[in-house]
C-alpha cells in the first residue's frame, strides 16, 4: 500500500478478495467474511495487526463482503 500510496494520488483502490489473497499469497481468515474485521471503528481493535497495516500506510477499510471487495480509501492527512 506505501508504494501505491506514492505513485498515485487518486482517493482509494478498490480490490476484489481474491486480489488481496493473491498479494499476500495465502487466504483470508473466515472473519474477513465480515464488515468489523475490516472496519477500525466501535467494536473492532484498531491495533489488530491486520487493521495496522493499512491505517499506517494511511487508508481505512470500507468493506463489502457479500461482493468480497475492500475500498481502500485514503484517511485525510492533518
Amino acid at each position: 500500500m506505501r508504494r501505491w500510496r506514492r505513485r498515485n494520488d487518486a482517493e482509494g483502490v478498490e480490490l476484489r478478495f481474491a486480489r488481496i489473497e493473491d498479494i499476500i499469497g495465502g487466504l483470508l481468515p473466515r472473519g474477513a467474511a465480515e464488515p468489523e474485521w475490516w472496519c477500525a471503528n466501535g467494536r473492532a481493535d484498531a491495533h489488530a495487526p491486520h487493521r495496522r497495516a493499512w491505517l499506517d500506510a494511511g487508508f481505512e477499510a470500507i468493506a463489502e463482503p457479500r461482493a468480497e471487495t475492500v475500498y481502500f480509501k485514503r484517511r485525510p492527512t492533518l
